[in-house]
C-alpha cells in the first residue's frame, strides 16, 4: 500500500473498485504525464449511493459526501491506470456538475467534498483548478458527476 491509500485509510477511507463505464468510454487515459478521468459519481458496488437532486431530495452535506465518492472513483480509475496514487504529480483540475434543483446555489460548498479530500490526500499538489457547475439532471438521477485531470510523474 502506498502513502496516499495509507492517508485515505487513516482517515476512514478507502478507494473502491473503479465502477464500470456505462457507455461507450473508458474510466481514464494517460496522454504524455497527464492523466483525463472521465466524469464519476457516486457509485460503489455498480450501484449508486446517493440520487436525487440537490437542495430538493439531497441535502448539501449528502451531496458532499456523494462529492467524496465521487473523488475516490476518479482516484481508483487513475490507480487502475498508473498502479500507485504515489505516481499523482499533481491534481491540475476537478470539474464537477451538481445536479441542483431550481433554488439551489451552493455547487461550490458540495464541490468542497472532492477538493478538500484531494488536499488532505496530496497536500499542495492536491491544490487544483476548478469548475462548480449546477445542472438539470444528471445521468441515474446521481446528485454529483466529477472529472479530473492529473499530472503523473515520469519514470
Amino acid at each position: 500500500m502506498g502513502v496516499i491509500e495509507a492517508r485515505l485509510e487513516s482517515i476512514g477511507l478507502k478507494l473502491p473498485a473503479v465502477p464500470r463505464p456505462v457507455g461507450e468510454y473508458i474510466p481514464a487515459k494517460r496522454v504524455g504525464d497527464l492523466v483525463f478521468v472521465s466524469g464519476q459519481g457516486p457509485v460503489l458496488n455498480g450501484k449508486p449511493v446517493y440520487v436525487g437532486r440537490v437542495g430538493a431530495e439531497i441535502s448539501l452535506e449528502d451531496a458532499y459526501k456523494a462529492a467524496q465518492l465521487a473523488v475516490l472513483n476518479c482516484l481508483a480509475a487513475i490507480k487502475a491506470l498508473v498502479s500507485s496514487l504515489d505516481k499523482v504529480e499533481e491534481i491540475i483540475q476537478v470539474r464537477g456538475f451538481v445536479n441542483s434543483s431550481p433554488d439551489f446555489y451552493d455547487q461550490p460548498k458540495v464541490l468542497n467534498g472532492a477538493s478538500e479530500l484531494l488536499v488532505n490526500l496530496f497536500g499542495e499538489r492536491g491544490r487544483h483548478a476548478r469548475a462548480a457547475l449546477g445542472t438539470s439532471v444528471l445521468p441515474g438521477n446521481i446528485p454529483v458527476e466529477i472529472e479530473m485531470i492529473a499530472r503523473i510523474k515520469e519514470g
